[in-house]
Order: structure tokens, then C-alpha cells, then sequence
């Protein structure tokens, strides 16, 4: 069988001989489990190549019949709908994905694993379960997981809300009990291909699960933890391993979730400290078999991005731009990289040309991308912003029309965006001071930046002019201490960054000094008590630093990006003391 894991591991060279083959494939009159597998296997190798299309053609007869052409056929509209965030592909996306879960249904036993946990997992119900049946339960599962994804961002209501919930927890329940069915049967000795399919299912739905849970912060994984989920990161990143190190059709989902984690989620709700060797090496084989494969590239220009290789960075995402024509939407995601690249050169006119291509072009968050491109004209000269014909005063005042909301939530970006961005909605708008690198600390770009010595004491250089700019107003705006306080929030990551950590702490303590003075931008002080808990835990000052990170998190309440500053602070006090570790 031509299996995800196993074909990443093959010579690239073969790429024409399968696309010939894939072209002599008539439409299976019988499908079984092996068949089944075998073909959802070329499948994905099509999606891999950028035959985005080809694969979905390839899977469509028997998406009504076949359980896994069900899943991998909705499983591609999902992403797809994800990732355009069009209205159209998210209903498309959510009506496969019912459909798909009653193919499925179909093949599970009558008295279902949630509705029978105890039988299932008994030795004489274990002798009833049909292979095909176990198989039902993981597609069902991870159908049912999109599903509720999808959910969340299909409507606002408080239902769909819930109703999101509940399939995720049921759709953990059921990885649960196959992964206890997995432990009850790894002394057989006659396991064949379609078993390892099913271990590799389980290993992606318990390790994906027990990461992404073992991010939350205390509080919410305690409640979670109480109507039983467990998020035991160890355990999580073990699964994920074994899985990617297979050869099932979820070895490269398995590869993903472990980069995703290492390239966006340990940096963006972490401490900023991403694994790019285990990275580079889990993308390895398959920049071996996929060269050209669009999501592939992706992949490898964001890791050369976290090392600060951004000069080869941006040689990969115009690769990875000129690989396919189809998904734009993988364009979207290299132009949303390319924008901070060249922030991070301040290269600021590049960095507007891809800010405004996003506005658009993409449908994913349109505050962020106006916020974001009229913050890059703040950093140019007039002239230039003149020359490429905008108005920076309207476009700060579209930010507020344009935020949306994901399980009737606003997004926390969106709503620092809008509140920043009114500043200049009165007669008198009152500039912001450098808005595009109080965006890129949001998004943790200081972290990835500080890999430059060079690019970093340019930035300092930039924040120090804009310092004294500030201080030699003749007259000051009731923002001069936010002002203030930004700046040297700011100045203190780069001074951190180039090793003088003295003055940063100076920085700092500047910012926490002048608490009551600030009016408007409250989340200053509780993330500058993190950095600075973070920069006593660099000079290995251990009990000082988990006290000022614990002061972030106690002493602070309602304001912007709270829940942002709440996972990095799990994630800094988990790298601090040992936490007790929770089962699967």
C-alpha cells in the first residue's frame, strides 16, 4: 500500500510514474478497507503536489460509500473553507462534512463507543468489534472534531456555541476508548496494514488533543480536566512522534499538527522558544518527495524565518507563491510572512505592498489587514505614502466596520486594532506611535527578530528617535504616558535581545513605575511584568521570575489580549516548575 508515511520516504524522482498511474485509474466497481486506504493514500499524495482538484475528483465517487474517501473529501473542503473564511465554502464545508459523518455512521457497530463505553472496552466485546467498525470510530471522530470547528465559525449564536463543544467532547471520547482499545490489542501478533492505520488515527487524535489542552492555562484545564479531557503535553508530543514516525495515512497530519505547534503555536501562545530542529527534520523527507509541493515550501520558509534567515525566507515563500495557481489562499498565508520579513528589515514600502495585497485579496481578518497596512504607512515618509495614494486617517477609520466574530466572540487582535485605531476617528486625530512594531510585539516578532543582532539595533535605533520625538512635544496629547510607556516596553525587548540586560530591566521597571499614569493601553503593565519575570528567568533567577510572571496573572484583570498574555504565562510557568501530570 502507497501509505502517507512510507511515500515521504521514497525518492522524489518517482512523482511522474504515480501521476502516470493515477491517469490509467478507472473508478473502483468495490471498495473495501485496504482498497479504500490505498486510494485516499494517492489522494493525499495529489494534495501534496498541488493537485488540489485531482485529489478531490479522486475521492468524490465513493465519498457517499467509503468511509475514508468521506472523511478525506470534507476533510479538504474544511481546509479550503478555512482557509477563504467565505461564507459559501463554510456551508459547503459543514454539509460534506454531515454527509460524511452518516457514511460513517454507517460503518459503526449499532451500540456506539460514547453510547457503550464500558462494553466496548470489555475483552468480550473487543471480539465483536469488526476492523471496519474500529475504523469507523476514528473517521467518525475526527469528521466530528472538524465539524465542530466549523461550527464555531459558521454563526455567532450561544447553540452553535455549545453544540461545538459538545462534539468535541464527544469526539475525545471516542479517541479515549480507542486508545484503550489500542492497549488491550498491542500483544496481537497478527496485525496487518489496516491495524497500523487505525494505531495511527489513535495516535493523531490523543496527542493532538493532549497538546493543544496542555497550552490552556490552569484554570480552564482544571474545569476541562473535571468533565473528563486531560492535557498531558508529554504524552501529547509522544503520540504525535510515534504517528509521524509511521507509515499510516496520518503520519503527514500527524507531521503537521507537530509543526504547527513548533512554527506558529509555541511561538504565538509560548514563551517563543520553537523546536526548529525536531521542525526541520519531521519536513525533511517530504521536502525529499514533494519539492515543489506548495505547503511543503511553506513550511520550510517559515522555519528559515524563526532562525532569521529572512533574505532565504523570502527567496522560499516566492517558490512557494509560483508552485500553484489554485489555492490562493496559501499565497494569502506567504503574503502575511512576506509582510513580516520585511517589517522586520523595516522595509517598510515591500511590507506595505503585501499588507495591501492582503486587504485585498483575503477575507481572513479584514481589521487586522487595514489596522496592519495603515500601520506600515505610519513607518514610511509622506511622500511615499502620498505616492502609493492613501489616506492613513481613513483607513484607521474602517478598522471598527470590519471586525468579525468567531464563536460569537470578537477576535482579541481585532478589538486592540478597533481601539487603537480610534484615535483617529475624532476631528483631531491623534497619531499613533509606531503602531506596525506594537503589532509585531503582539504577534511576538520581537522573539524572531532578536535572532538579528543587526536588524534588532536598527529597530532600537527607530524606537529611540521616536523617544525623543516624543519627549520634545511642545505640547503633550493625554496619550504621552501610553506613548511613553510603549516605547519603552519596546526599547527593553530589543536592549533583551542584544544581551543588555541591565538597561532593559531599567525599561522595564519605567513602564511598571507609571501604572497609574496610564489611561488607555492597561494591557502595558501586566505584559511587561511577564517580559521582565521572563528576562530574570534568562539570568536564572527562578524565584523572582515566577514571582513577577504570577503578579501578571493575578493582579490584572479586562484588558486587551488577556487570554494571549494567559497561555504565555502557562507556558513560561510550566518551563519554570514542574507541573503533575495528567492520563490520557
Amino acid at each position: 500500500m502507497a501509505s502517507a508515511g512510507s511515500a515521504a520516504e521514497e525518492g522524489a524522482g518517482e512523482e511522474e510514474n504515480f501521476e502516470d498511474a493515477f491517469e490509467s485509474i478507472p473508478v473502483a466497481s468495490k471498495m473495501d478497507l485496504k482498497c479504500a486506504l490505498e486510494e485516499c493514500s494517492m489522494a493525499l499524495n495529489l494534495f501534496l503536489n498541488n493537485k488540489f482538484s485531482e485529489a478531490l475528483e479522486l475521492l468524490r465517487p465513493w465519498s457517499k460509500d467509503s468511509m475514508y474517501h468521506a472523511l478525506g473529501y470534507s476533510t479538504i473542503l474544511v481546509m479550503q473553507a478555512a482557509m477563504t473564511f467565505e461564507h459559501q465554502d463554510i456551508q459547503m464545508g459543514i454539509s460534506t462534512m454531515k454527509e460524511a459523518l452518516h457514511t460513517c455512521q454507517r460503518f459503526r457497530k449499532r451500540s456506539t463507543v460514547v453510547e457503550s463505553l464500558s462494553s466496548l472496552v470489555s475483552k468480550q466485546s473487543m471480539d465483536q468489534l469488526s476492523e471496519e467498525e474500529m475504523h469507523a470510530e476514528i473517521c467518525y471522530a475526527e469528521c466530528l472534531l472538524q465539524k465542530a470547528a466549523l461550527t464555531f465559525v459558521q454563526d455567532e449564536n450561544m447553540i452553535n456555541f455549545i453544540k461545538g463543544g459538545l462534539k468535541i467532547r464527544t469526539s475525545y471520547q471516542i479517541y479515549k476508548e480507542c486508545h484503550q482499545v489500542l492497549q488491550m490489542t498491542q500483544g496481537n501478533k497478527n496485525k496487518n496494514e489496516t491495524y497500523h492505520q487505525f494505531e495511527g488515527g489513535v495516535k493523531l487524535g490523543i496527542g493532538a488533543f493532549n497538546l493543544m489542552l496542555s497550552l490552556l492555562p490552569g484554570r480552564i484545564l482544571r474545569l476541562l480536566e473535571f468533565i473528563g479531557f486531560s492535557g498531558n503535553r508529554k504524552l501529547g508530543l509522544h503520540q504525535l512522534r510515534e504517528g509521524a514516525s509511521g507509515s499510516s495515512l496520518r503520519a503527514i497530519l500527524c507531521t503537521f499538527t507537530l509543526l504547527v505547534y513548533h512554527t506558529y503555536v509555541s511561538l504565538i501562545l509560548g514563551i517563543g522558544e520553537a523546536n526548529l530542529q525536531e521542525a526541520e527534520t519531521l519536513l525533511e523527507p517530504y521536502l525529499q518527495k514533494f519539492p515543489n509541493g506548495s505547503i511543503i515550501l511553506f513550511y520550510d520558509a517559515r522555519i528559515d524565518i524563526l532562525k532569521g534567515n529572512f533574505e532565504k525566507a523570502q527567496s522560499k515563500f516566492q517558490e512557494c507563491i509560483a508552485a500553484q495557481q489554485e489555492w490562493k489562499q496559501i499565497h494569502h498565508l506567504c503574503y502575511w510572512e512576506l509582510m513580516w520579513c520585511y517589517s522586520f528589515q523595516q522595509n517598510w514600502l515591500q511590507a506595505y505592498r503585501y499588507a495591501d495585497l492582503l486587504c485585498k485579496e483575503s477575507r481572513w481578518s479584514k481589521a487586522i489587514y487595514v489596522f496592519q497596512k495603515a500601520a506600515i504607512l505610519c513607518m514610511l515618509p509622506d511622500e511615499d505614502v502620498k505616492a502609493a495614494g492613501e489616506d492613513i486617517v481613513s483607513l484607521f477609520r474602517q478598522v471598527d466596520g470590519l471586525r468579525q466574530r468567531i464563536a460569537g466572540k470578537s477576535i482579541p487582535t481585532e478589538k486592540l486594532a478597533v481601539r487603537k485605531a480610534r484615535r483617529y476617528n475624532g476631528a483631531q486625530p491623534v497619531k499613533l506611535i509606531l503602531p506596525a512594531l506594537e503589532m509585531m510585539y503582539v504577534w511576538n516578532g520581537f522573539a524572531i527578530v532578536g535572532k538579528r543582532a543587526d536588524l534588532t539595533e536598527s529597530l532600537l535605533i527607530t524606537i529611540e528617535k521616536e523617544e525623543t520625538a516624543l519627549q520634545n512635544q511642545t505640547s503633550r496629547t493625554e496619550y504621552f504616558i501610553d506613548d511613553l510607556c510603549l516605547l519603552q516596553l519596546l526599547k527593553g525587548l530589543c536592549l533583551k535581545h542584544l544581551g543588555r540586560l541591565l538597561q532593559a530591566e531599567l525599561c522595564f521597571n519605567q513602564v511598571i513605575q507609571s501604572e497609574k499614569q496610564i489611561k488607555y493601553d492597561n494591557y502595558l503593565v501586566p505584559f511587561t511584568l511577564y517580559e521582565l519575570g521572563l528576562l530574570y528567568k534568562q539570568q536564572d533567577q527562578r524565584e523572582k521570575a515566577i514571582r513577577y510572571i504570577e503578579t501578571a496573572k493575578n493582579n490584572y484583570k479586562e484588558y486587551s489580549m488577556e487570554s494571549r498574555l494567559h497561555f504565555r504565562i502557562h507556558a513560561a510557568l510550566d518551563s519554570l516548575k514542574v507541573t503533575p501530570a495528567s492520563t490520557p
